[in-house]
């Protein structure tokens, strides 16, 4: 690519124009005319100082640099035409957001590169990836100049990739639920799994009411039918005896909460009960990318929660593909039913790891807040791998236990088990034990339960959907199965 363009145009997406896995717009390769940007530490400030011409040192110095964390200064260029250069202030932090808000913050139209310095050039490209997402693929025409762009730093092309899985998360959470209904999702699965040459299925109708009874009765209310997208790869390093990692993703393309119907304020973020679903197929994209020497097995539930005279009700007793029968408790426990029925079908394979991501419940959030996601999982080795690695990544996890003392909370008078406690406490790990229901004890399960959501703007993680402990989640399997 060469120079920023001038503007650029944009008209309304169509449902059949929205690109999953778009390119990063926000990277030009090797631009001759890009501007330098030096990132600096303040113990490396004078260092920096004397190395400049005292033109620019004293222009540095009067517009009070020192470095610190978030502090974006542009110095002319000598000819007085325009920037001729930036400094941004790094602090003593060491995570990618003190890269996250350039792209906003550098004159639009602008093309830039990073130039050596006191800092990890693959965090740095992530987290300019990161802030410089936008969604506005239903926005009408825009006539206006194109944000500031990165030079692609050397080194770099692993996490250009992370940001563009992160990318594909956060569309896919943000589209609208009239854009995104359950064959969309579908869909989207299909198109990412053939983009990286693998086998995708897609199950709907009786054979989904076979296989997925209790998918199949959180769908029943909407008109928009439920389906399940499978998703088969293999590395090309990896064979018939390689491990094999199973991914579940909750795919509730837009929750009412069924005829226990959520207040109107909890329904405006409901096209996010999706988040799930999106992270594991993003991960699933990531995996494939760099080519893990493993099997992989994607399943997705795609459904929607809706009423009508067909939704089930509180009280029914719902039939599970394990055998299981579960009553109904509460018809905005609707996740765990579709994953229970996912993890079931994932176990019979025996797969080396188990995992699956939801946004299951707001009793996760209240005990570790939005920025958390909690993690649940009967291999405390697993848990501890991915809690590790998430701090790493600055993906961070909140691990809790799962307490036997609560399972008995889960039962019922007229079926194996009911999927809600009536004890107003412990909501997450209830639904967390729910889910344990399904797997065997020798099968190595994690459990997220995520917020996918950013509910304000700060650097690297504009407001809108979030794609939470994907990079944590795949970091962990690169290393662990490098």
């Amino acid at each position: 690519m060469s120079g920023a363009p001038e503007g650029r145009s944009r008209v309304v997406a169509a449902p059949d124009e929205i690109i999953w896995g778009r390119p990063l717009e926000c990277f030009v390769e090797g631009e001759s005319n890009s501007l330098p940007i030096f990132p600096l530490r303040p113990e490396g400030l004078e260092a920096f100082l004397a190395g400049e011409g005292a033109h620019a040192a004293g222009f540095l110095r009067g517009a009070g640099l020192t470095a610190k964390a978030g502090q974006l200064v542009l110095y002319p260029a000598g000819d007085g035409t325009g920037p001729g250069g930036a400094v941004l202030g790094l602090g003593a932090s060491r995570d990618p957001w003190g890269f996250g808000d350039l792209s906003s913050r550098l004159p639009a139209g602008t093309v830039w590169h990073l130039e050596p310095g006191d800092y990890a050039p693959d965090q740095a490209a992530l987290g300019f990836a990161l802030g410089a997402y936008r969604f506005d693929l239903f926005k009408g025409r825009q006539d206006a100049p194109a944000p500031a762009r990165l030079v692609v730093p050397a080194e770099s092309a692993d996490a250009v990739e992370e940001a563009r899985a992160v990318w594909l998360a956060r569309d896919l959470i943000n589209t609208p639920p009239n854009r995104l209904g359950p064959q969309e999702l579908a869909d989207a699965v299909r198109r990412i799994g053939h983009e990286a040459g693998a086998a995708v299925e897609i199950v709907t109708g009786p054979a989904l009411e076979s296989a997925y009874p209790a998918i199949a009765a959180v769908g029943a209310g909407s008109d928009r039918p439920p389906a399940v997208a499978i998703l088969r790869w293999q590395g090309s390093r990896a064979d018939e005896t390689s491990p094999l990692i199973a991914l579940c993703g909750k795919g509730v393309v837009f929750d009412t909460g069924g005829y226990d119907l959520k207040p109107s304020a909890a329904m405006l973020r409901m096209k996010k009960d999706m988040g799930g679903a999106a992270v594991m197929l993003a991960a699933a994209r990531l995996i494939m990318q760099r080519d893990l020497p493993i099997r992989l097995v994607l399943r997705i539930g795609c459904v929607e929660n809706s009423v009508s005279g067909r939704a089930m009700r509180p009280s029914d007793v719902l039939r599970t593909r394990s055998g299981l029968t579960v009553e109904v408790g509460n018809t905005d426990a609707e996740g765990r039913l579709v994953l229970c029925d996912l993890l079931a079908e994932a176990a019979e394979e025996t797969p080396s790891l188990l995992v699956d991501a939801a946004t299951l419940t707001g009793a996760a959030r209240v005990a570790a807040g939005p920025d958390l996601p909690v993690l649940f999982s009967n291999d405390p080795l697993w848990a501890e791998r991915l809690e590790r690695a998430g701090g790493n990544v600055s993906d961070p996890v909140c691990r809790l236990p799962l307490w036997d003392g609560y399972d008995s909370w889960l039962s019922s008078d007229v079926a194996d088990l009911n999927s809600v406690s009536s004890r107003p406490f412990a909501g997450a790990m209830i639904a967390a034990l729910f889910l344990r229901r399904f797997v065997p004890p020798e099968t190595a399960w994690v459990h997220y339960d995520l917020y996918a959501w950013n509910d304000e703007n700060r650097p690297g993680r504009p407001r809108g959907g979030e794609g939470q402990i994907l990079r944590g989640l795949v970091g962990s399997l690169s290393h662990y199965y490098k």
